[in-house]
């Protein structure tokens, strides 16, 4: 992963936000070619889920037959939006802060572990006890190295008395024990134990103020999903574009969560991109249309190149379904900052039910005892959080009946995609250079239509015309709408190698023949097979090449 991340600063993929005043922690920029890639990610979506799709025609395994069309909505909406949805009372993670040091954690992302050390003891804030068995804890990616050093550091001894450590079970998560135990807790960067306050929760919306006022009255959130915007204008593009149930609204758009401890680069960041989906689907033909886009994103995953042994389909067991959830399933990637067997969300896809609807029809929801739901009343019996009072309902005109469509939401991160497809394509292997030398090979293997550059021009001297040729042909595929590059610098060896690793399936070198024949020379990023097609074909071959 330190490789990637190395690479994706020194070719331009991405950049840490405001690097020069020290950075700032969860928002990340990218650079020319990380701007590329993640523009294909997400035009590959739209164009896959939305603008390529023929309704006419039976998709695949779907049920039935479905209309796609897009939205693009406002990053702030009425605060009363986000009390309906229960992002105002549930949208929070658990945090504890340490007194010592000042941090402030995730209580699910701090690792411990109980250790003692040969008699040794540390001392607790604020008492006279003196313990010889404390939870030694770190936030870092290599977190078994660092509770090694963690635990030293506590005890006061040397690197070379590790051996003297015993540990007490294995590593866990802070979450995972009584608040009791946190006076044994010695927190991060800590020198005493017990310095950690009890778990409390932390919204996670983005508070603003809308308005030269700033009263209470003028409080608003930064949406922390692009969810939403598309609930509250189902009945919107429902009436203006005419489109029947079975139907998908579609939005690509940021978002922002006030992240406790954004981590492993972009993957949690507090501002990132959602593309995602609504399907709007009747009661009945719930079931059927959750398996379908379950099973559809899941292989576009794949179609693009990640690797299925890296990728994994799973269904959440009941405890770990939200509030609204039918049923869900994730889509995660084994990105290279996990463990071995671990595996990092890339996508959910939610059968969410009525929920959404209803609750901007009548107020905040809630399940009751028999696990219906119903609205959630005050200690006055009234309504906790009032809805519109406007009518989300769906008249079907065939079946002449009415009803509230269920929801099938495929929810994607194009941050995360991008960072997988990132992570999928680095490879390092040997070729031999012009002198038949083996020479290492850094080559990013992306997918052709996920390539931030799809073709470079090389002419082989700058001279003897060649130049003007590469020029000819360098125009022809730029006209053609393909993004590329022109490198008159260096061996062609170097050349090559520069554009592997940035990832260019083809490289055209344009040489003597060229100025006889007529003909240029193609290279496969991947094959490194090296064919003559005409000068004036290679923006047509090219762009074959990248549709096949």
């Amino acid at each position: 992963m330190e490789k990637i991340v190395a690479l994706c600063k020194r070719r331009g993929f991405v950049f840490q936000n405001s690097e020069i005043y020290g950075g700032q922690n969860g928002f990340w920029d990218y650079g020319p070619l990380g701007t590329e890639l993640k523009r294909n990610v997400r035009n590959s979506w739209y164009h896959d889920m939305v603008s390529a799709h023929n309704e006419l025609l039976q998709p695949g395994d779907a049920p039935s037959k479905y209309q796609m069309v897009g939205v693009e909505t406002a990053l702030i909406m009425h605060p009363q939006v986000w009390k309906c949805s229960g992002h105002y009372d549930l949208f929070h993670d658990m945090m504890v802060d340490c007194r010592e040091t000042r941090s402030r954690f995730r209580l699910d992302q701090v690792r411990i572990r109980w250790v003692s050390c040969d008699g040794q003891s540390i001392k607790q804030e604020n008492t006279d006890a003196e313990l010889t068995r404390i939870a030694v804890a770190t936030t870092e990616e290599d977190f078994s190295e660092d509770l090694v050093v963690q635990a030293l550091r506590a005890f006061g001894m040397k690197k070379k008395y590790a051996g003297k450590l015993q540990w007490d079970g294995s590593a866990t998560t802070l979450d995972q024990i009584e608040v009791s135990e946190f006076c044994d807790v010695v927190a991060p960067g800590a020198t005493k134990a017990g310095t950690l306050t009890d778990p409390r929760e932390f919204n996670l919306m983005m508070k603003t103020i809308i308005g030269a006022l700033g009263t209470d009255d003028d409080a608003a959130y930064l949406r922390p999903e692009t969810a939403q915007g598309i609930f509250v204008n189902f009945k919107n593009v429902a009436d203006s574009s005419r489109v029947k149930l079975p139907f998908g609204i579609c939005q690509v758009g940021k978002s922002f969560r006030n992240e406790i401890t954004p981590r492993n680069f972009t993957f949690r960041s507090r501002e990132f991109e959602q593309m995602e989906i609504e399907f709007f689907c009747r009661p009945d033909a719930s079931p059927g249309w959750y398996t379908y886009w379950r099973d559809r994103r899941y292989q576009w995953y794949l179609d693009l190149g990640i690797s299925k042994d890296r990728l994994i389909l799973r269904d959440h067991h009941a405890a770990e379904l939200a509030h609204y959830s039918v049923g869900t399933a994730d889509i995660e990637y084994a990105f290279p900052f996990l463990d071995e067997g671990e595996y990092g969300e890339l996508e959910g896809i939610a059968h969410r039910g009525d929920f959404d609807l209803r609750s901007h029809m009548e107020g905040k929801l809630t399940k009751d005892e028999n696990g219906e739901l119903v609205p959630e009343l005050n200690e006055h019996g009234q309504p906790r959080h009032r809805g519109s009072g406007k009518d989300l309902s769906y008249f079907d005109d065939q079946a002449k009946e009415r009803f509230i469509p269920h929801v099938i939401e495929p929810s994607a991160g194009a941050d995360r995609a991008t960072l997988a497809f990132l992570c999928e394509a680095y490879h390092e292997d040997q070729q031999p250079d012009e002198k038949g030398k083996l020479q290492e090979r850094l080559v990013m293997k992306f997918h052709p239509r996920l390539a931030p550059v799809k073709a470079a021009v090389f002419p082989l001297i700058k001279k003897e015309g060649m130049p003007e040729k590469a020029a000819e042909v360098f125009g022809a595929l730029k006209a053609a709408g393909l993004n590329c590059q022109y490198d008159q610098q260096g061996t062609i060896g170097r050349r090559y190698r520069r554009q592997d690793e940035i990832g260019t399936p083809y490289c055209i070198t344009i040489d003597g023949d060229t100025l006889t024949d007529g003909t240029v020379t193609i290279r496969d990023r991947d094959t490194l097979v090296q064919e003559r097609i005409p000068a004036d074909r290679v923006a047509e071959e090219v762009t074959a090449r990248l549709n096949s």
